[in-house]
Parts: C-alpha cells; sequence; structure tokens
C-alpha cells in the first residue's frame, strides 16, 4: 500500500518531502529506489509501527506535516498517539480495532471499529489538529459518494450500502487474496455492524443478507453479503439515513475458505505453542496462514479483471423515489501499466493522497477525529477525476 501511495504522490507538486518508513528497511528503500535518481522528495527509514515513542521520535525529527498511516488496524492505535504526540496531523485507511460484545456478539455492539479513536476527538480537536480517519477507498471514497448524495442527489434518504464487487482472477492460484489476508479475516469474521435509525448500530452474523448486486463496468452480477466495515459507523455520523450496511462480494468459495480457517482455529491472533527443529516457539495462527499465502502485493502480474467499489443509495428526490448507485472502477491492466501497482491496492492508495492534496492546499480544513463524510465532496471528487480515475453514477 505505501508503495502505491509514494507512486501516485510522485506525479503531485503539492508536498515538499516524504519519509517513507517500515520496520524492513529494505521495503522502504525499494519503494524509493523505485521512483526513479530523479525523484528526491522521498527517503526511507525503518520504524516500527508499534513503537509509538520511535514513530513520534521520528516525525519530530523530520519535522513532519502528517502521519499518513499505511499499514493494518493493529498499529492504528500507536501510530494515532504517536502523531498526536509529536504534533503532527494524522490520517489512515482503516480505524481502530473492534472487540465483539463478550456475551451476545451477534446481536450487540462491543467496541466498534473507531471508538478508541474518536473518544480521542476533543482532544485533537482542543489542540486544533485534524485526524482524518478512514480515508482509503472502502471506507474513504464510499463515504464521500455517501455524502455526495446526501447534499446533491436526494432530499431523503432511505438507506445507504456499500457494495464492494470484482471479477478478478489470478492466474497460478486457488486462493490467494488481492489484500491483506490478516485484515479480510478481521473484517470478514467479525460480526458485522449494521446501523438503523430507530435502532443504532447493531451486530449480526458473518455472511449475513445475502444478496445478488450487478456489477458494472461488465463486472456484472456478484453475491454480496454483510461484513464488518468502518463506513457503517462513519456514515451516519454525518449523513442522515435510515439504514446503513456494507456488503462485500466474496463469493461462495471465499466464504467457506474463510469458515473453514476459523473452525480449524486459524483465525486467531493469539500466538499457540508449536515445535520446530530449534525447540517450541510461539506462533500466531493467523501469522501463519499470511505467510502461507503469496504476498499481494507481488500478485498484480497474474491479476487479470476489474475492481469496483461504490455506494448503492436509496430515498427521495422531489418527492419522487430515486436509487442510484456512485461507484469507482479500476482495471488491473490499467493501473499495472501505469503505476505498477494491481488494482486493488492502487484503488486504495490513491484516495489518501488526493485527501492529503485537498488539505494541503485549504480545500478541506478540520480539527477533531473527522471522517471523510465531514467534508464537502465535490472538491474530491474533481480532484479525483484530475488524478485520471473518474467516478461515475448509475440510476437504477
Amino acid at each position: 500500500m505505501g508503495t502505491a501511495i509514494t507512486r501516485i504522490a510522485a506525479r503531485r507538486t503539492f508536498f515538499d518531502h516524504v519519509i517513507v518508513a517500515d520496520y524492513d528497511l529494505s521495503r522502504a528503500e525499494a519503494a524509493v529506489a523505485a521512483l526513479g535518481r530523479d525523484e528526491n522528495r522521498f527517503t526511507a527509514a525503518r520504524v516500527d509501527a508499534a513503537d509509538q515513542a520511535a514513530v513520534a521520535g521520528l516525525l519530530a525529527a523530520h519535522r513532519c506535516d502528517v502521519l499518513l498511516n499505511a499499514t493494518d488496524p493493529r498499529f492504528v492505535m500507536p501510530l494515532f498517539e504517536a502523531a498526536f504526540a509529536a504534533g503532527a496531523g494524522y490520517l489512515d485507511m482503516a480505524m481502530s480495532m473492534s472487540r465483539p460484545h463478550p456475551e451476545h456478539p451477534y446481536e450487540r455492539c462491543g467496541v466498534k471499529l473507531g471508538d478508541d479513536q474518536f473518544a480521542r476527538a476533543a482532544e485533537w480537536a482542543d489542540a486544533g489538529r485534524l485526524a482524518l480517519v478512514g480515508m482509503g477507498v472502502e471506507p474513504g471514497l464510499a463515504d464521500v459518494f455517501a455524502r455526495y448524495a446526501a447534499d446533491e442527489l436526494f432530499d431523503e434518504i432511505e438507506e445507504i450500502g456499500v457494495r464492494d464487487g470484482a471479477n478478478l482472477t489470478v492466474d497460478g492460484y486457488e486462493f490467494a487474496p488481492s489484500f491483506s489476508i490478516w485484515t479480510t479475516i478481521e473484517e470478514c469474521l467479525n460480526p458485522p455492524t449494521i446501523y438503523e435509525r430507530d435502532r443504532g448500530w447493531f451486530t449480526t452474523e458473518p455472511f449475513s443478507e445475502p444478496e445478488i448486486f450487478d456489477f458494472p463496468a461488465g463486472i456484472g452480477p456478484v453475491e454480496c453479503v454483510n461484513v464488518e466495515h468502518e463506513e457503517v459507523l462513519l456514515v451516519p455520523r454525518w449523513v442522515d439515513a435510515g439504514r446503513v450496511t456494507f456488503k462485500y462480494g466474496l463469493g461462495e468459495d471465499f466464504i467457506t475458505k474463510l469458515t473453514t480457517l476459523r473452525a480449524l482455529g486459524l483465525d486467531r491472533t493469539e500466538p499457540v505453542r508449536v515445535a520446530s527443529d530449534r525447540g517450541p516457539v510461539m506462533v500466531s495462527p493467523r501469522d501463519l496462514v499470511a505467510a502461507v499465502l503469496p504476498d499481494p502485493a507481488a500478485l498484480g502480474s497474474r491479476m487479470h479483471g476489474k475492481t469496483c467499489a461504490g455506494t448503492w443509495v436509496k430515498g427521495t428526490r422531489n418527492g419522487e423515489p430515486r436509487e442510484v448507485y456512485l461507484y469507482h472502477v479500476v482495471d488491473n491492466q490499467w493501473s499495472m501499466n501505469e503505476y505498477g501497482s494491481q488494482a486493488v491496492v492502487w484503488q486504495a492508495a490513491v484516495n489518501p493522497v488526493v485527501a492529503l492534496e485537498l488539505l494541503a492546499g485549504g480545500r478541506w480544513k478540520g480539527a477533531g477525529v473527522l471522517g471523510p463524510e465531514a467534508f464537502e465532496p465535490r472538491p474530491f471528487l474533481d480532484l479525483l477525476t484530475a488524478y485520471g480515475s473518474p467516478w461515475a453514477i448509475r440510476e437504477h
């Protein structure tokens, strides 16, 4: 993800310098080297994202204005806190992790996605600094679509449903997730959250409420199911809607494999004792699964097809019923040819760069812990199009 961000940002002029930091210095160095010798606005550095003090020190040493978090959700809170400690702004693409209700996980919310960050909102606001959370594609662009629909397309909104689908295939693999399997397991096997105006937030069983959604750009009908995702926790804070859901087009085979991982206990994060040729070692089952699967960042040359992220909205306009799907499609062949990044990663990476440019130029302003819905959507959508990746609306 970080590598895709550097490749997109390198074509823009709104920033002075970027520190590309990773636990594995060679990965950061490779991301910088890929930009070419003439690109001197990027510097590689090593830092452990879990080490809050080290991250804060790196931010202070380089006088960074903002920390862009491109890691998985495990590191949201130490990075979020490090940015605050260093006096920097903060932006991420995934929010602080949830914890299921201990007694009724498929009925009631426990700790929701983003709760730990929103608990600090007053401190960020009092400091006059911005933490822009959930600013990837989903969450992120999907949330911008929701705000745009509320502002310009509807008088009243009955339901907002984020719908994600693709027809991507990967040569040579029976099972090769196009995104972090660690994060995929987390969001797909946790209790999905649903919002209803009269009920508030509540949870349901994983993969519930299956529906067939017809995706544009030749992708076609895909079965989508409820999955835990940040949009359901973000949209209702700024957009008045009767119901908000997130459904992912996973497919029966993918769901079966994830269900099997859970049945075998391989979705667990707590380390277990494993025998090795050097004696007993402690291994997280989920880390083992991630280790045996291919690196999503290296799949681009084997991938074919398109991915679609979008927001379906149902309501009324001028007293008449209306239903639309606002969407963004990325063709893997295009993203590989143009940027050398596979489609799913590139689609998530472009949005935080667009947001940073709007913040740098003063088009977006704010203080506190805010989601994408808190900002005027039109400047974002116009700039996304200017990046060479247009969005579209389909009337239903």
